[in-house]
C-alpha cells in the first residue's frame, strides 16, 4: 500500500509540473473571462423559465378564482330557483375548485419565492463576476508590464553580454582626447602669432586711413579751419616782453 501511494505521489508530481509547466496564466484568465461572460445568457435563460413559470400559475390562480365566482353563483341561482340539485351539484364542484386554487396559490407562492431568489443569485453573480473580470484584467495588465520590463531588463543586460558598454566608453574616451588634443593644438597656434604685432599694424592701418580722410575733406573745403583761425598761445615771458615793449612805445611818444 505504501509502495502504491508513492507511485502515485511520484505520477502526479511528474503530471502535475508538465501541466503547470504548459499553463499559460494570461491564456486561462482570458478564458475565464469569457466563460464568465458566457454564463450570463444561460443564468438569463434559466430566470426566464422560472418567470415564465410564475406567469403561468398567476393565469392558473386567475382562471380558478373566476371558476369558482361562477360556481358559486350558480349554487346561489340554483337554490333562489329551488333547485337543490342543481345547486348540491355545482357543490360539490365548488369544492374541486377551491382546492384547485389554494394549490396554485401555493404554487404560485413558492414559484415566485424562487423567481425573487433567482434575481438575487444573478445580482450577486453579476457583482461577483464584475470583481473576477476587473481582477483578471488587472493582472492581463501587469503582465503585459512586466513582459516589456523584462525586455527592457534583457537589453540592459545585453549591454553588458555583448560588449556594448566597453567599446561605448571606449570609444567616448577617443573622442574626448582627439577633441582635447585639437583644442591643445588650436591654443599653441594662437600663442605662435605675435598678435600684438598684429594690432599695432591694424591701428596704424586705421591711423592712415583717417589722416586721408582728412586730407580728402581739406582738398574738398569740407576741412575744419577754426584751429587755424586761432592764435597761437604766447608763453608767459614772451607776453611780458611784449607787454613791456608796448609800455616803452608810449612813453615815447608822450615825450
Amino acid at each position: 500500500m505504501a509502495i502504491w501511494s508513492r507511485f502515485t505521489r511520484l505520477i502526479r508530481s511528474i503530471f502535475g509540473g508538465a501541466i503547470s509547466a504548459l499553463e499559460d496564466p494570461k491564456l486561462i484568465l482570458e478564458q475565464n473571462i469569457r466563460e464568465l461572460n458566457d454564463q450570463v445568457p444561460k443564468m438569463n435563460e434559466n430566470i426566464a423559465t422560472v418567470k415564465a413559470n410564475v406567469m403561468m400559475l398567476q393565469k392558473e390562480v386567475k382562471k380558478y378564482e373566476q371558476e369558482l365566482a361562477d360556481v358559486t353563483s350558480k349554487i346561489k341561482a340554483g337554490i333562489q330557483a329551488g333547485r337543490d340539485d342543481i345547486a348540491e351539484r355545482y357543490a360539490m364542484r365548488l369544492e374541486s375548485v377551491r382546492e384547485n386554487v389554494a394549490s396554485t396559490k401555493e404554487q404560485l407562492k413558492y414559484a415566485s419565492a424562487a423567481y425573487d431568489k433567482a434575481l438575487q443569485v444573478k445580482k450577486a453573480f453579476m457583482r461577483e463576476k464584475e470583481r473576477k473580470i476587473a481582477e483578471a484584467k488587472d493582472a492581463l495588465r501587469a503582465h503585459e508590464r512586466a513582459k516589456w520590463q523584462a525586455k527592457v531588463a534583457d537589453t540592459l543586460e545585453s549591454f553588458e553580454v555583448t560588449g556594448i558598454d566597453q567599446t561605448h566608453d571606449e570609444m567616448l574616451n577617443r573622442i574626448q582626447e582627439q577633441t582635447a588634443k585639437n583644442e591643445a593644438r588650436m591654443e599653441m597656434a594662437l600663442d605662435s602669432v605675435d598678435t600684438e604685432t598684429m594690432q599695432i599694424e591694424e591701428d596704424a592701418q586705421q591711423i592712415r586711413a583717417s589722416e586721408l580722410v582728412k586730407q580728402f575733406k581739406l582738398e574738398m573745403g569740407m576741412g575744419d579751419t577754426s584751429g587755424a583761425q586761432e592764435e597761437p598761445q604766447l608763453d608767459v615771458s614772451d607776453q611780458e616782453a611784449e607787454t613791456g615793449g608796448k609800455t616803452i612805445g608810449r612813453e615815447r611818444s608822450q615825450n
